[in-house]
């Protein structure tokens, strides 16, 4: 008999990452992006997703792979249908025959952050607040890197 996917309460960012098919960085920087996801945190300082988390991850997916949408616009139709009280699925994007034009913003040649340290010494630093916020920068800086490096390709 086969296994069924046991229900959890909450979920952490490696499960949602495997189950909507997104890499974890992908997930932090929509996190920094749209104001609507920003699941919990434990005492660990780790994510927990909800399911309803889970489902505007899907959606986001949704607006921005299959839809086209660019993050402005993705933004936008988020901060749109949550005002009108209409649900967030594929659904109310059938709904609605209107779309919002935005403009793609240039891409960077060259990238925007400028860390004074580097991610060995911070990483070998104390666990003080402040050094924490630093690799926590460090490690931001490291995947939005990564993200331009596919977005250029």
């Amino acid at each position: 008999m086969p296994r069924e996917a046991i229900k959890k309460l909450y979920y952490s960012i490696g499960e949602v990452s495997e189950a909507t098919d997104l890499k974890q960085y992908v997930l932090r920087y929509w996190e920094s992006e749209f104001p609507q996801l920003s699941p919990a945190k434990n005492r660990a300082g780790n994510r927990t997703y909800r399911e309803k988390d889970i489902e505007l991850v899907n959606f986001i997916k949704t607006l921005l792979y299959e839809k086209k949408y660019t993050i402005e616009g993705a933004r936008q139709k988020l901060k749109e249908l949550q005002e009108s009280g209409l649900p967030l699925n594929v659904g109310s994007l059938e709904d609605q025959s209107h779309t919002i034009p935005v403009q793609r913003p240039p891409i960077v040649s060259e990238p925007v952050f400028k860390a004074t340290e580097t991610r060995s010494e911070v990483v070998g630093a104390s666990t003080t607040d402040s050094d924490r916020y630093k690799k926590f920068l460090l490690n931001l800086k490291a995947d939005l890197q990564e993200l331009l490096k596919l977005i250029e390709s």
